[in-house]
């Protein structure tokens, strides 16, 4: 039972992998860097366990602040509280891009959204009298009590 616990809980292996490969890759000459399986499984028990501390960390900033959704600023709070300082930099450039390209898909998708609403109305066939729940009236005509 305690295996089956530990194993939903592991990071995807093939993402250890990838990312394990491509950081040694850029830091080595050699072009093929081969990873031991059991390398691989530290390297995602370690990610795991870090990522295990950071989330309870930034949960007690997000506790200590009264609030109940963590948010990026308690991640980078809860980073440097856990001395990782010198990720704050990165961390923060790849934080404000990622704001950046879901601000101009929002803008696009508002754009989308508006111009289908244009093109619909656009579209929409003319109301014909007695088409609809509402007749025209004739202002121009006397009222029959005057």
């Amino acid at each position: 039972m305690a295996q089956a616990a530990a194993e939903v809980e592991e990071l995807p292996r093939t993402i250890v992998r990838r990312v394990v490969k491509d950081k040694i890759s850029r830091v080595s000459d050699e072009a093929e860097i081969s990873v031991k399986k059991d390398a691989l499984l530290a390297f995602s028990e370690g990610a795991r366990i870090f990522i295990h501390y950071l989330s309870a960390t930034a949960n007690d900033i997000c506790k200590d602040s009264k609030r109940q959704t963590i948010n990026a600023d308690d991640v980078l709070k809860a980073i440097e509280e856990i001395e990782f300082p010198e990720f704050i930099g990165s961390l923060r450039a790849s934080l404000d891009a990622f704001r950046r390209k879901n601000a101009v898909k929002k803008a696009g998708a508002a754009k989308t959204k508006e111009a289908k609403k244009k093109r619909k109305m656009e579209n929409k066939p003319p109301v014909q009298n007695g088409d609809s729940l509402h007749e025209e009236v004739d202002v121009g005509e006397g009222n029959e009590d005057e």
